[in-house]
């Protein structure tokens, strides 16, 4: 064994630095859901960037020092407060927000989002193709948000009205883009800042793993954030 470690020390401390960089600096996490519809799909591959938030001692979650806060809009991997699985929602409400939604529109700090259709289709849940309407989600004026696009299914049963929510000091509120279709903080409640883990920022590759496995070269590099 020794000897095996001798002649492979190379190999090893590679080994060890590529872990350090993935844990303390940047990741890429693949997308197993639909959770994210119409902005992630199943087969992309998403760079995260873990020194938006917190610089942590690599290997651990121990944190040094607070690098950046999260924003209303932002894209975020984070460990789920219920098992620890890791996770990748939108950041929809800050601390000290005020959050509802009302059958499917959601309002922060009393102000409610204004949605156009952008497109009708159909999407699967459990294998069954149903209804989906993709919406382009935004607040007229100064936005408490940036614009996106989000997805809703009519004929599923979901939680379309909550709160409202004073969201307390120190954490998040956690909603998937394909609203119907996600195990969000609806279902998780809220997320501790301790939980997150960094901001996703584009599309490093992607792949229809659920059809031909061809990749989907249009999504490569593709940015995970629209311009207003």
């Amino acid at each position: 064994m020794q000897n095996w470690v001798r002649n492979n020390k190379g190999f090893l401390a590679f080994l060890v630095l590529f872990g350090m960089f993935r844990t303390a600096v940047a990741d890429w996490n693949p997308i197993p859901s639909a959770s994210m519809h119409p902005n992630l799909l199943e087969g992309d591959v998403v760079l995260v960037n873990r020194l938006a938030f917190d610089l942590k001692v690599p290997l651990t979650d121990v944190v040094l020092a607070h690098l950046g806060e999260p924003r209303r809009g932002d894209i975020v991997t984070f460990r789920s407060p219920r098992d620890r699985t890791l996770l990748i929602k939108r950041v929809v409400a800050l601390p000290g927000d005020v959050v509802e939604m009302r059958n499917e529109r959601l309002f922060i700090n009393g102000r409610g989002a204004d949605y156009r259709v952008v497109e009708q289709s159909l999407d699967s849940v459990g294998g069954t193709a149903m209804r989906a309407l993709q919406l382009a989600e935004s607040w007229g004026g100064k936005t408490a948000q940036p614009r996106r696009h989000i997805q809703i299914m009519p004929d599923v049963l979901a939680p379309r009205t909550f709160g409202p929510v004073t969201v307390p000091q120190g954490e998040y509120l956690m909603l998937g883009d394909n609203r119907d279709n996600s195990a969000d903080s609806r279902v998780i409640g809220l997320v501790p800042r301790k939980l997150l883990v960094g901001r996703a920022e584009r599309v490093l590759v992607s792949a229809d793993y659920q059809g031909n496995w061809m990749p989907r070269t249009e999504r490569f590099g593709m940015s995970l954030y629209r311009p207003d």
